[in-house]
């Protein structure tokens, strides 16, 4: 009895990791790149004029878009593995998942851009945020398993409402884009509010 009990938690221990550290150094530092990239995007006005400024507005409020969309990733990503004990592979893989999707975010700010009066860049920005929503949420999913129902953490994400509608939100984006790319910003821009203030429901006491 002693012997599998003690192989069951050497089997525990190899598919579960104490702390989140390392995850969330990597992710803090991949995040770092993918907001630098996007800032090299950027682009001055071409020449100095007022009609010139006014060129460049739209490419910088996708800009300003996107690093909103990417500061609330870092935020919460912060703060949902400061309150997660144990990781396990498949949250890893999950956490890799979720940067898979926001790596891609500078390639679609650039296209938004340029073609932001067209419908399918702007349902291409929503399928990549309802991409990198749905991988959120299955990386909260995986930390749950990792340590247990009745941990710290799955106290705190709860019912996750916010989450279920902001995917809710992305997907009407993407399929409104079509009728005009102006309702999917409208959209877009409502779940980066929804999520500008921190989730008090990991910093409360």
């Amino acid at each position: 009895m002693m012997l599998t009990t003690m192989k069951d938690q050497e089997r525990s221990g190899r598919s579960l990791e104490l702390g989140t550290t390392r995850v969330e150094a990597f992710s803090d530092g991949v995040m770092a790149v993918i907001i630098t990239i996007m800032a090299f995007e950027l682009r001055a006005p071409r020449g100095a004029t007022l009609d010139a400024v006014r060129e460049q507005v739209p490419g910088l409020l996708v800009y300003v878009l996107s690093f909103v969309m990417l500061g609330i990733y870092w935020n919460n990503h912060h703060h949902l593995l400061r309150v997660a004990d144990r990781i396990s592979g498949a949250a890893m893989w999950a956490n890799l998942f979720l940067l898979f999707w926001l790596s891609l975010i500078p390639v679609l700010t650039e296209w938004l851009r340029d073609e932001y009066r067209h419908a399918l860049p702007a349902a291409a920005y929503g399928a990549v945020a309802l991409a990198a929503g749905f991988a959120y949420s299955i990386l909260v999913r995986a930390l749950i398993k990792a340590n247990g129902r009745d941990s710290a953490l799955a106290e705190a994400i709860g019912s996750d409402v916010k989450g279920y509608a902001s995917l809710v939100l992305y997907a009407a984006g993407v399929g409104l884009a079509f009728v005009s790319p102006w309702i999917s910003y409208a959209l877009y821009v409502a779940v980066a509010v929804m999520w500008f203030v921190p989730d008090r429901r990991f910093t409360r006491p």
